[in-house]
């Protein structure tokens, strides 16, 4: 008796469908059973992941060419290390008093020299009195020209340098530091969020998306704490104070004389009693308590003598 081979085949076919459709007709009132519970997980998932963006938020790389080496993986060290900004982050800050020889040439020469530097002018402040003008301007200027500003500014020779002050903070470690984590709570995120598409009951998805919540702000924080220092040390600050004297003999003229300050003494002294005395009338109870016991005190005495006498 020979094999068929193409009977052999068709059979099994056949009994594999029959199979298959056995076990569909079995599982039909499982399935119906949870698909409410499916369709909600489901939703759960695709609303945080459109929130809080794509599950994979690293950039796909373009495909290499042929004689291109194939790229490594992204959780190898080699790849870590090429990843980490190793850029010095430097905030520099300087305070300058200037007196001016000329106040409107000088406040000129400022926000020209400003302009040509690439910076800018943040704050400015104006007083003006009998004695001085004066202006306070706070400057964020960029890193790379912050030396030569504050050289162009402290080093005019009608003007005098009255202070300089100059201090640097190197924040390029907290700023790693800083990337380094955010970036580890990004992944974080992303294995919570697998977690939210595995979710069994309402109160498993609930608790996951609270974590993820929190995640999330941290991440948040995290970054705006890299932007902040990035900005900082990207511009330096130079807090610039220059004046012009206007008449020196006005110096003194908020200062009272003899007389004024004697008429002072006086009228403090005078406001020195009336403090007292209405501390005193304050206390009347007190003085009522005293007088009554000291009359008590007087009649007690004057009985006792009589008595004695007797």
């Amino acid at each position: 008796m020979s094999f068929n081979y193409k009977r052999f085949v068709l059979s099994a076919t056949i009994l594999m469908m029959a199979f298959v459709a056995c076990n569909s007709n079995s599982g039909g009132s499982e399935t119906a059973a949870n698909v409410t519970l499916e369709k909600t997980v489901d939703n759960a998932s695709a609303a945080t992941e459109n929130y809080y963006g794509s599950a994979d938020t690293t950039a796909q790389a373009a495909p290499p060419a042929a004689n291109e080496e194939q790229p490594k993986k992204a959780g190898s060290p080699a790849v870590a290390a090429a990843n980490v900004d190793w850029d010095k982050k430097i905030i520099k800050n300087a305070s300058l008093t200037i007196e001016a020889k000329d106040h409107r040439t000088f406040n000129d020469y400022v926000h020209e020299q400003v302009k040509r530097a690439g910076a800018y002018v943040a704050q400015e402040e104006q007083n003006r009195s009998e004695y001085k003008i004066e202006n306070i301007v706070t400057i964020k200027v960029p890193v790379d020209q912050f030396d030569n500003l504050v050289r162009s500014l402290s080093s005019t020779k009608d003007e005098n340098l009255v202070s300089q002050k100059i201090t640097s903070q190197d924040v390029t470690g907290e700023v790693i530091d800083t990337r380094s984590r955010t970036e580890a709570k990004r992944q974080i995120r992303l294995r919570y969020l697998d977690l939210l598409k595995q979710a069994k009951n309402m109160e498993e998805i609930l608790k996951v998306q609270q974590e993820i919540n929190n995640i999330q702000v941290e991440i948040e924080a995290g970054a705006g704490r890299v932007s902040y220092l990035t900005h900082a040390a990207a511009y330096s600050t130079i807090q610039l104070t220059f004046y012009e004297i206007l008449d020196p003999s006005a110096q003194y003229n908020d200062r009272p004389g003899f007389g004024k300050r004697v008429l002072n003494a006086l009228s403090n002294g005078m406001d020195w009693i009336g403090e007292m005395l209405i501390v005193v009338l304050t206390l009347w109870p007190l003085w009522l308590l005293i007088g009554i016991g000291w009359w008590f005190v007087r009649r007690w005495r004057a009985r006792t003598a009589f008595n004695s006498k007797k």
